[in-house]
Parts: structure tokens; sequence; C-alpha cells
């Protein structure tokens, strides 16, 4: 089952995500000692065929931080580190100059965990503030284990999973390079068509599609 979602609505979800980064922003800039840009420039819809190799291929190359939506909404959010990205990390955040090897140390576990949890966690409190929704989001881990493998048990129980994919910009104002940090959130589709029927209730909906004939 293909959910059909226009680009109208595709914008007003990347634009609810954009609000909750603005907020998230404020939380990460006390981290990085520094005045932050989060923003998030392309959301896309990802077959659920597709997203176990994608995350396979992201396995061998990122660290990934995972955390699950509970509540009205049921789902998870997977956000990805690659070395480059927790070497900038390290040096904006942490003010240390490491080279990474594929071992995180203690604090740069605890800097992942943190910045997953500022950011999922703001995303996760916009969506429910603006979709009147009552859900939380539980506290990210760094999974030891075969991500991928994990993936395939949710697509079995919720085989409609339809897994949202979007890219979330990190500037530093201090910092020259922009930092990219790819963060996946899956919803089952009940959950989606639940969103869908929210945003479609809303008046600005129909005002919008008037001014786009």
């Amino acid at each position: 089952m293909e959910l059909q979602v226009s680009e109208l609505e595709k914008d007003i979800i990347k634009e609810i995500l954009n609000i909750g980064l603005a907020r998230a922003a404020d939380s990460f800039a006390v981290i990085a000692k520094d005045i932050v840009l989060l923003k998030v420039p392309d959301l896309q819809l990802t077959e659920p065929k597709e997203i176990l190799q994608l995350v396979t291929n992201f396995e061998a190359t990122h660290v990934i931080i995972q955390s699950d939506i509970k509540g009205d909404f049921n789902g998870s959010t997977l956000m990805l580190f690659s070395d480059d990205q927790i070497e900038r990390l390290s040096k904006v955040c942490l003010n240390l100059e490491y080279k990474f090897d594929g071992e995180l140390s203690d604090m740069q576990e605890s800097l992942l965990l943190e910045i997953s949890n500022i950011i999922t966690g703001a995303l996760v409190t916009q969506l429910a503030n603006i979709l009147k929704a009552s859900i939380y989001g539980s506290p990210p881990i760094a999974p030891k284990g075969n991500i991928a493998d994990s993936l395939k048990d949710i697509l079995a129980h919720h085989p409609l999973f339809q897994p949202m994919v979007f890219t979330v910009i990190t500037q530093f104002t201090n910092f020259t390079k922009v930092v990219e940090l790819p963060l996946m959130i899956f919803f089952d589709t009940k959950t989606f068509i639940k969103i869908l029927d929210i945003i479609r209730s809303y008046s600005f909906i129909e005002e919008g599609k008037k001014e786009s004939l």
C-alpha cells in the first residue's frame, strides 16, 4: 500500500519539522557554545522494501542512534553520524581534535545521544503540539547489534510501514563546515494516515490548493 501525499502536504510536514528544529537549535547551541541553525531541506517517502538495504549501507559507514516514538503515534527514529561528522561535532561541541577510528569514546557517545535526544525530542514535541497528539520519544540508544535485522521484525509486524527520510542541515556560525545529519522517521501506515487526516482537515490546505490553481 503506497500512501498518496501531495507536494503541498510534504511541504506542510517539512515546515512542522522546521518549526521543531528551530526550538531544538536553541538547546543544541548550549552544547555547541555557538549559534546553531537547523533546517530540513528535503523530505522523501521511501518504499519499505528499500529501507533495509538503505540502513545496511549506512551501518557500514555511520554510527546510528535510535529512539522510539510511542503514544497515539507508533514509530521510530534513526539518526546517522558519519566518521567525518563525528569528528566535526567533537571539535565544535567538545573542543576535541579527534581522528575517529570506528570506536566512540564515552564522551562522544554521550554527545551523539544528547544531540539525538535534542533533535528527535524537539520534533516529537512539535508534532504533538501541532497535531494535538499524545506522543513521546523514548531515550535514544546506540544499538550494538545489526539494526537492519531489528528493522526486519518491525517490517514483519507492520508490513505497511511507510518510512520518511530527511536530512537535517546543521550550520554553526563560527564553524565553516556544514554538518548534514540524515534522520529517518518510521511511522506505521495507521499513524501516517492519522497525520495526513489531521493535516487535510486544516482549512489552509484548501486555501493553499486554491492559490496553486
